[in-house]
C-alpha cells in the first residue's frame, strides 16, 4: 500500500502500490505542465465512509512512498485512462486498472 503525502500533511492517502505508481505518471504530468486539478478517490474499508477529495497545483509539495522497492510495469492504457479522467472538468478520479482490450 503505497502513500502519496500532500501539502507536508502527515496524514496519509492509502492508495495500493500498482495504482500509485500509474498515478504517479499522471500526476507528475500534470504538474510538470504546471496545471492544477482535483483528485478524488472513495476511503478504503475500514476507514470512515465516504470519499475525499483535493486540488493539486505545483506549488504545493507532494511526495510518494511506496511500501514495495521494486517499480511495476506500466499499462499505457490505464495510463490513458486516467489522462482522459483528469482532463475532465471532475479532475482525476481513481480508476479501477483497465486492461487493453485483445
Amino acid at each position: 500500500m503505497g502513500i502519496p503525502f500532500y501539502d507536508g500533511s502527515f496524514t496519509p492517502i492509502h492508495i495500493e502500490d500498482r495504482a500509485l505508481a500509474h498515478l504517479k505518471v499522471v500526476i507528475a504530468t500534470k504538474l510538470r505542465r504546471h496545471e492544477s486539478f482535483t483528485m478524488s478517490w472513495q476511503h478504503p474499508s475500514g476507514a470512515s465512509p465516504g470519499r475525499s477529495t483535493i486540488w493539486l497545483h505545483p506549488s504545493i509539495p507532494l511526495r510518494f512512498e511506496f511500501d514495495t522497492p521494486e517499480r511495476p510495469a506500466l499499462n499505457a492504457h490505464w495510463i490513458e485512462e486516467m489522462m482522459r479522467s483528469v482532463n475532465s472538468s471532475g479532475g482525476i478520479n481513481l480508476l479501477d486498472e483497465v486492461i487493453e482490450p485483445l
